[in-house]
């Protein structure tokens, strides 16, 4: 997914004591917003303190988000990040982290799609499908781990099975198989 600096290595960013960045591929001080970037560019980078060599790069990633965030640039829904603030510390917050990259990554590719549909298809009916698909596919995965989910109400009123239908069961079995993967690539970092 991410791009390399052009040489095929991880760009590395010291972060001082001082809070200041240094990119030590241009030999620079950067800022948050070349940072950000970076990662609009796709290349791959690594913050490391720069005295105990601690990774960084997660606080570093989640400031950017929040300097944003306070700009006015905001694209977190307040109830999503009550949700995802809610999440911390339950028993599903081990589960959340693969659902959002594999959720981030299917929305990533939906753009590139109605990027590519624009002239013939209403970008706001595809986002409508897409998010009703990740919805439920988080209550599907979601109903497989809690207790007590196995059957909801729709929208009619009427109660859906308690088991899932067999190609609802080869998606999830094979949504899960992706999230395992993942799951071991990171471990092995």
């Amino acid at each position: 997914m991410a791009k390399s600096n052009g040489a095929g290595e991880t760009v590395i960013i010291k972060k001082y004591a001082n809070r200041r960045l240094y990119d030590t591929s241009t030999s620079s001080y950067v800022t948050l917003d070349h940072l950000s970037d970076l990662v609009r560019r796709e290349v791959d980078f690594e913050v490391v303190d720069a005295k105990s060599g601690e990774d960084l790069t997660r606080q570093v990633l989640t400031q950017i988000i929040f300097e944003k965030e306070n700009k006015g640039e905001g694209a977190l829904p307040v109830n999503f990040l009550r949700k995802l603030i809610g999440f911390y510390g339950a028993g599903s917050q081990s589960l959340l982290p693969a659902w959002l990259e594999m959720s981030m990554n299917s929305f990533s590719e939906s753009q590139e799609r109605w990027t590519k549909a624009m002239g013939t298809a209403n970008p706001f009916t595809m986002f409508e499908k897409q998010a009703r698909a990740n919805m439920e596919m988080f209550e599907n995965a979601m109903r497989m781990f809690t207790p007590g989910m196995s059957t909801r109400k729709s929208k009619r009123g009427d109660r859906s099975a308690a088991a899932p239908d067999s190609d609802a069961m080869e998606i999830l079995r094979a949504q899960m198989a992706a999230m395992q993967d993942q799951l071991d690539s990171l471990s092995k970092r």
